[in-house]
């Protein structure tokens, strides 16, 4: 590319699958994978610092990526990258699961707390 700070070129669905399975390929480089598991040991499972130690090491993993596909190496770059793949996930299995494969490797998997009545409560007795 001639200018990696230019406005990152428009991906087709083909060129977002190549760029995802790169990315999703960075986390699994030694390097990285250390990088990550030294941020969820601090993190200790706990949302907030996971918010403070894993994902800020999750970007910079992305943006070393995409920046050779034009976007900006911050940040904005990868919420801009984010958003193309979103963009695709309804059109695309193949960018939805990739996508979802991407995420797993930084977020936790979520287990919600139950909601509603407790069972064999009820919401209004008349």
């Amino acid at each position: 590319m001639a200018s990696a700070s230019a406005q990152p070129a428009a991906l087709s669905a083909e060129q977002a699958k190549v760029v995802l399975a790169e990315v999703i390929q960075a986390f699994s480089a030694p390097e990285n994978a250390v990088r990550m598991d030294e941020a969820r040991d601090n993190a200790c499972n706990d949302m907030g610092k996971m918010l403070q130690f894993v994902l800020p090491v999750a970007t910079q993993i992305q943006q070393e990526v995409i920046k050779a596909y034009g976007f900006s190496c911050d940040g904005e770059g990868v919420l801009k990258f984010a958003r193309l793949v979103k963009s695709y996930e309804a059109q695309d299995p193949e960018i939805a699961s990739l996508s979802g494969k991407l995420k797993a490797l930084f977020l936790p998997p979520m287990t919600l707390p139950p909601h509603g009545p407790a069972p064999g409560g009820s919401v209004a007795a008349s």
